[in-house]
């Protein structure tokens, strides 16, 4: 008896929906089958895995890298994508990259494009990935494309790595202050309060505000709890929201010290895709919606997809870009150097590469203004609440005896 296999779907209807749900089949082409026969267009299939979704091997963008680079290495020698995609397999560890693997060799096997077949499994090829596969298949060159997008990729990890690396100290920093300025505040204030209202002496302003912050805490703890989580719950949802993007968006551009950052990571990110697009044959159209996508910044996608408005009516890239503050003169003017000499390509690879100097210094600057402004901001809060003790203290130390 054959067993029964379930496999997970998206599809969409013949009104051009998109739906998930499970079908039970005893091979996968039977699955297909069954769908088809129900008048849906399969997105994605993927055999069920007995462990569930939640217990299942994630896939990191480096494990794609390098995937991609080992299929580059063996097209470049001359082995066929299906024998490619099934040694790779075999060799993979991770049982859900090894699924994914496995589907595209059955389907590359089955007829279907590449670009296709990758399309199948959009969590983990993304626009970027299937136009450049896309047009590489329209030129015959899978091996090189393939190694474009390796180190394209490798070069997308290697700044949001250098970014984060940047951020990891400020961040602890702010974290550890704040553990510090609840402890002091919630334990070791308040077994100081019965002595100074023993006493009777009259407190300093500082300890006052103290006193009462730290009676807010304690008696109130619940309340703060809550809204702890009602910020939190307004945060994810609010991000999700065309509003709260903008205004986080918005934020993370023109914040001091971080602003800069994040407008040359972008800048470097868009660019880089731009160029890459451009020189690998993909329409100027598709190669703007790449460089909006991959902006991530709901205002620098605005403007990106401004500029594909008007290229489409008929202007240049430099002149869509011009008098816009989120970009900096000099790269429209080298934009313009490009069109005019017909080496857009070449120029967009150069920008890219200059970007991806300036974020490097941007991190070293970032980094060396924020870990001063940290210690500082830490000392500022330890050593206020440190005084606010220690003023009734000394005033008790004077006060006269009797």
């Amino acid at each position: 008896m054959t067993a029964t296999l379930t496999f997970e779907y998206t599809a969409r209807d013949p009104l051009g929906a998109t739906q998930d749900g499970t079908v039970e089949a005893a091979s996968r082409e039977e699955a297909i089958q069954k769908l088809r026969r129900d008048g849906l267009q399969i997105v994605e299939l993927e055999e069920e895995s007995d462990a569930g979704p939640l217990l299942a091997p994630r896939v990191r963008k480096n494990d794609i890298v390098y995937i991609t680079g080992q299929l580059a290495v063996m097209a470049d020698t001359g082995i066929t994508l299906s024998v490619a995609l099934e040694s790779i397999a075999k060799q993979e560890t991770n049982p859900t990259l090894k699924k994914v693997l496995l589907d595209l060799k059955a389907n590359v096997e089955g007829g279907e494009d590449f670009s296709t077949a990758l399309a199948r499994h959009p969590k983990y090829f993304d626009r970027t990935y299937l136009a450049l596969i896309r047009a590489s298949e329209k030129t015959g060159t899978l091996a090189e494309m393939l190694e474009n997008i390796s180190q394209y990729m490798r070069n997308q990890l290697e700044t949001m790595q250098k970014v984060r690396g940047a951020l990891a100290y400020p961040t602890v920093m702010l974290v550890l202050a704040t553990g510090v300025t609840i402890f002091l505040l919630t334990y070791v204030l308040p077994k100081f309060q019965p002595l100074f209202t023993r006493k009777g002496i009259k407190l300093p302003p500082m300890t006052v505000v103290l006193m009462t912050v730290s009676s807010a805490l304690l008696d109130y703890w619940w309340a703060w709890l809550i809204g702890v989580v009602v910020c939190l719950v307004i945060f994810l949802v609010g991000r999700k929201t065309p509003t709260g993007r903008s205004i986080l968006d918005w934020l993370a551009i023109h914040t001091p010290i971080i602003g800069p950052l994040c407008r040359k990571v972008i800048l470097s990110r868009s660019v880089r895709t731009l160029g890459t697009m451009v020189e690998s044959g993909v329409s100027m159209l598709d190669a703007l919606k790449l460089a909006a996508d991959v902006s991530s910044n709901v205002h620098y996608e605005k403007i990106w997809l401004h500029a594909l408005d008007l290229v489409t009516e008929g202007k240049s890239i430099s002149e869509s870009l011009f008098g816009n503050p989120l970009f900096p003169g000099p790269l429209v003017q080298m934009i313009a150097a490009g069109e005019d000499t017909g080496k857009l390509d070449h120029v967009l690879r150069k920008v890219s590469g200059h970007y991806d100097k300036e974020v490097d210094i941007a991190i070293k600057s970032a980094t060396t203004m924020l870990e001063p402004l940290m210690i500082t901001v830490m000392g500022v809060v330890v050593g206020g609440i440190a005084m606010g003790l220690l003023l009734p203290i000394f005033s008790l130390s004077r006060a006269p005896a009797g």
